[in-house]
């Protein structure tokens, strides 16, 4: 379930890039965090390795933390067009999006977390049986 949820971030990091809602840069930008986070998902797939879990852990309360400061740092101010204030409208729309984007970016943390915990206490059960 975490290499789905961190593919599916990928998909949706490459096709907000290439939807151009937040300009040339952070496209950019958008694209080589879903290049860096492509591995991670197959590493996750393919054998769980917690190097990767931790990785997308670590990336995942990052980006929330990001998501959050860019909530509250712009009052929740949507996005303004031709030189106009922003419609509450859009403001309020904005606002659900990061809201929704930060519960996916904790819930994938906490999913690649509970992963990690349930790996050791396979790890720890297997070192302590008789014979293993």
């Amino acid at each position: 379930m975490v290499a789905v949820v961190t593919a599916v971030s990928c998909v949706a990091h490459l096709w907000v890039a290439a939807a151009g809602y937040h300009g040339a840069w952070l496209g950019i930008l958008m694209v080589a965090l879903a290049a860096v986070c492509v591995p991670c998902s197959v590493h996750i797939w393919r054998h769980s390795r917690v190097g990767a879990l931790h990785q997308v852990t670590l990336s995942a309360l990052l980006m929330a933390g990001l998501h959050a400061a860019l909530l509250l740092g712009s009052g929740g101010a949507g996005h303004a067009h031709g030189g106009r204030p922003a419609s509450s409208a859009v403001q309020a729309t904005g606002n659900i999006q990061l809201l929704l984007v930060i519960g996916l970016e904790l819930a994938t943390a906490l999913l690649a977390a509970t992963l990690v915990a349930r790996l050791r206490q396979e790890n720890r059960t297997t070192m302590a049986r008789p014979g293993a």
